[in-house]
């Protein structure tokens, strides 16, 4: 058992290493003056999000783009806290802005996708942006993206996201879990095989959208508006699929509050896997949680003298490396900062996953104020 254990890890952390490389690969692009030119739909489903909004709104308006190359089309999923109030108020404030409000109409299991579906046939831009009311945008986000267009013609674009305030255990604990998960994205990316991006910062022409039939096919998944998007673009134009790598179009979103909501958030990320349709993406699921299980395993079998001291030290050494050497990167590139708390978040986030990993396959979760099954 202790050998099966160990080589798990091993292959875990050989594939880690690919994603490394990967990383490595995608080169930082900086914002270089030019002459803006793409139109920009900027497209944010929301649902009871009053707390939220102020501040997206806010950074909307400190966005420097030229007003008249891009619109922002907020879609209402039915809440009932008054943000569409706020959206009312924000846009009788702000005249200058193309401001659209639209109600979401439910086609699907999935309500987000219906929001940006329904979205899309209206949007005046080229290219569909999507990202969430609990964001804030960088000031130069839509002038790098504008840049980077205009440089390399993709057709779909991938962008950094991270967490505006890390406080307490919680908080640095998402940020590592995010930074790891950027890692990953970004790897993937280099490494060739894309198979993971993030709808808070995402970006398609709506003539690729159209030419993949939009969410056709996954309209049964609650969630999966990025993922599954993504991995049909990458399939059948992977020459189109880009990652924009650069600081100035990191956008920031908020932590959740308690390890409950984060459970759940996690949940219905890991949920998506089992549907993913590019095998590497699968492949990495299932090895990361036989990673972390077997980290677990290893404990429970060397407190219990089942297992040497040295061969669970050994595994479990081997992964946190892997780990470090894989997030470490990425946390640099999108905090600047140092990675606090790692050894015990370390320790906690085998549990973590593996609770996470089995409940996306027999639990529910809880989302926007409606329960999913998984």
């Amino acid at each position: 058992m202790s050998i099966t254990l160990l080589m798990i890890v091993v292959i875990y952390s050989v594939t880690l290493g690919q994603l490394i490389s990967g990383f490595r690969k995608i080169k930082t692009f900086h914002l270089q003056n030019t002459t803006p030119k793409t139109h920009f739909s900027v497209v944010v489903p929301f649902r009871n999000e009053a707390e939220n909004l102020p501040r997206l709104l806010q950074s909307i308006e400190e966005l420097n783009y030229p007003l008249e190359l891009f619109e922002i089309i907020l879609v209402d999923d039915a809440s009932s806290d008054g943000s569409e109030r706020i959206v009312y108020q924000w846009r009788m404030n702000h005249g200058l802005y193309h401001v659209t409000l639209l109600e979401n109409i439910r086609r699907s299991g999935s309500p987000k996708k219906d929001a940006i579906a329904r979205a899309i046939p209206i949007a005046l831009g080229s290219w569909i942006l999507t990202t969430d009311a609990d964001c804030s945008l960088p000031k130069e986000w839509l002038s790098t993206l504008d840049a980077y267009i205009q440089k390399q013609e993709p057709e779909m674009i991938a962008a950094p996201v991270m967490y505006e305030k890390a406080r307490g255990f919680l908080g640095h604990f998402q940020q590592l879990d995010l930074a790891s998960l950027q890692a990953v994205t970004i790897g993937s990316f280099g490494f060739g095989l894309p198979f993971m991006a993030n709808a808070a910062n995402l970006g398609y022409t709506k003539k690729l959208y159209y030419d993949l039939g939009g969410f056709e096919g996954s309209l049964h998944q609650p969630g999966g508006d990025d993922v599954f998007l993504l991995q049909k673009a990458a399939q059948k134009f992977p020459e189109k699929v880009h990652y924009l790598k650069a600081k100035q179009a990191i956008v920031k979103t908020q932590t959740e509050k308690s390890w409950r909501k984060l459970l759940s958030q996690r949940i219905r990320w890991a949920a998506k896997a089992s549907s993913y349709t590019r095998l590497f993406g699968r492949d990495l699921a299932l090895m990361t949680f036989a990673a972390n299980l077997a980290l677990v395993l290893a404990a429970v079998l060397g407190c219990a003298g089942w297992m040497s001291y040295e061969m669970t030290a050994a595994v479990w050494g081997l992964k946190i490396v892997a780990d470090y050497l894989m997030t470490a990167p990425a946390h640099r590139f999108l905090t600047g900062k140092t990675m606090w708390i790692w050894l015990p978040a370390s320790v906690l986030y085998p549990v973590f996953c593996t609770v996470v990993a089995l409940a996306s396959l027999i639990g529910t979760y809880r989302w926007k104020g409606r329960d999913y099954k998984v």
